[in-house]
């Protein structure tokens, strides 16, 4: 008896046992499992975090850089955008190497452009120092073919391994920067990891390039705008001194011996009539020409003609004016159809540049004749020439000592050749006369032409 009660009671306890240990079991294991989703939960919470995080940043960046019109500033905005768009909690951007390289004319090699590094990240102080052709490995590739390209190992590179920070990166990334037909540059990305531009990250990068181009356009323009601005103040400034000048040189100094002259008469009427009604004579021929001088000066100063009637009829009143007030031979070759296809803001600066040069001809070339031809050099492209045969210069040695003179004549042309998209030479020797010719591009093919030189 006491056996079967020692048996059940034996049972009872492996029953409770068992019931407790499954117990506590579900227990440990429920609460296990209730902390690993709470961990998940605030894992997941705090990568919620860091996205958003990195999109008000990437916002912020966006927003920077498409208000800022400061060059410079599009871009380190640009880089420091990329870099952040790549970061996440487990991949890092602390080994992305970042540059971007635009084209500057050779200083060594005037004509010729080379890549210079702009603005970087992670590069050596010497790297950006460094001057690139753009012409082989992958800079060449991207630029000639004119679209983004992968790169790897580019310690094989044969440009970019003379860098030190991407001779240990095994994959990059390049695009393109253009504008037009032109590449200006390239944006490019280099990172240590094969393969760690998947195409996600390529086209991230390809969007803020983006955002890039049309910001450092915006910027482009600006700077444009401003230089321009510049120029027309130091023009005018420049006009208000030509016109000091002329006014001292011409009617002061006639006014000046006018009144001279007028006080030697006065007190020559007690003394001897005759000789004072010569001396008034002069005087008289004297106020004349200085009335002439002002009003050929008014007439440059606007041309009223040129509002009225045109380009031609001001080159041909201001040559009139020219033998009225000077006895200088002027003789004008213009061509109305040519003239009638150039925009009327534009007639007025030609007029300037034929009229600054007539004026340097007559002040300093002792010439018998000076000529003024406009025709059409090409189908879209109009040339201004002002030729004399006078005593000529040395081209050379005159721009050489501008610095040091007080008229600044062939720089005004320049610039005012420069306001209506053209290019202006002058060729001259001693004894040989000066020609003068302005070509001025009728269409944006012609612009294009011009501006990398190629006239025909």
């Amino acid at each position: 008896m006491e056996n079967i009660i020692l048996q059940a009671l034996v049972i009872v306890l492996i029953l409770v046992s068992g019931f407790l240990l499954g117990y506590l079991t579900y227990r440990v294991t429920h609460r296990q499992s209730g902390g690993t989703r709470s961990s998940r939960f605030v894992s997941k919470k705090r990568q919620v975090d860091q996205e958003r995080t990195r999109t008000l940043e990437l916002f912020q960046l966006i927003s920077t850089m498409s208000a800022t019109l400061n060059y410079q500033k599009v871009l380190e905005t640009a880089l420091d955008m990329s870099s952040t768009a790549l970061t996440s909690s487990d991949d890092p951007t602390d080994r992305l190497v970042s540059a971007f390289l635009l084209f500057t004319e050779d200083e060594k090699n005037p004509g010729k452009m080379v890549l210079n590094i702009g603005s970087a990240r992670r590069l050596t102080p010497a790297d950006q120092r460094a001057v690139l052709k753009g012409n082989s490995g992958l800079l060449g590739e991207t630029i000639e073919r004119g679209e983004p390209r992968y790169g790897k190992n580019l310690i094989e590179d044969p440009e970019l391994n003379s860098l030190v920070a991407f001779r240990a990166c095994k994959s990059a990334f390049c695009i393109p920067l253009r504008s037009g037909l032109d590449t200006y540059g390239v944006l490019l990305f280099a990172h240590p990891e094969p393969g760690y531009f998947t195409l996600s990250r390529s086209d991230l990068l390809e969007v803020i390039a983006q955002q890039a181009k049309i910001a450092l356009q915006n910027a482009s323009l600006y700077q444009d705008l401003e230089q321009e601005k510049e120029r027309m103040a130091e023009i005018q400034e420049e006009a208000r001194k030509k016109l000091a000048r002329d006014l001292h040189d011409g009617p002061t100094q006639s006014v000046a011996a006018i009144a001279m002259r007028v006080n030697f008469a006065r007190r020559l009427l007690g003394r001897d009539l005759n000789a004072a009604t010569e001396e008034l004579v002069k005087i008289e021929d004297l106020a004349r020409r200085t009335t002439k001088e002002i009003r050929h000066m008014l007439f440059t100063l606007r041309p009223l003609v040129l509002e009225s009637r045109g380009l031609v009829a001001a080159l041909e009143a201001m040559a009139e004016k020219m033998q009225e007030t000077y006895n200088q031979r002027v003789i004008i070759d213009a061509d109305q159809a040519v003239a009638e296809k150039i925009e009327l803001g534009k007639q007025s600066v030609i007029f300037y540049i034929a009229e600054e040069g007539v004026n340097n001809a007559r002040k300093h070339a002792e010439a018998a004749h000076i000529w003024v031809r406009l025709k059409l050099l090409k189908p879209d492209l109009a040339l201004l020439a002002i030729e004399d045969d006078g005593v000529g210069f040395n081209v050379g040695a005159v721009d050489a000592s501008y610095e040091n003179r007080g008229s600044l004549g062939m720089i005004n042309m320049r610039e005012r050749a420069e306001l209506v998209n053209g290019v202006l030479h002058i060729d001259s020797a001693e004894g040989k006369g000066t020609r003068i010719h302005v070509a001025i591009p009728l269409s944006e093919e012609a612009h294009d032409r011009l501006r990398n030189r190629r006239l025909l």
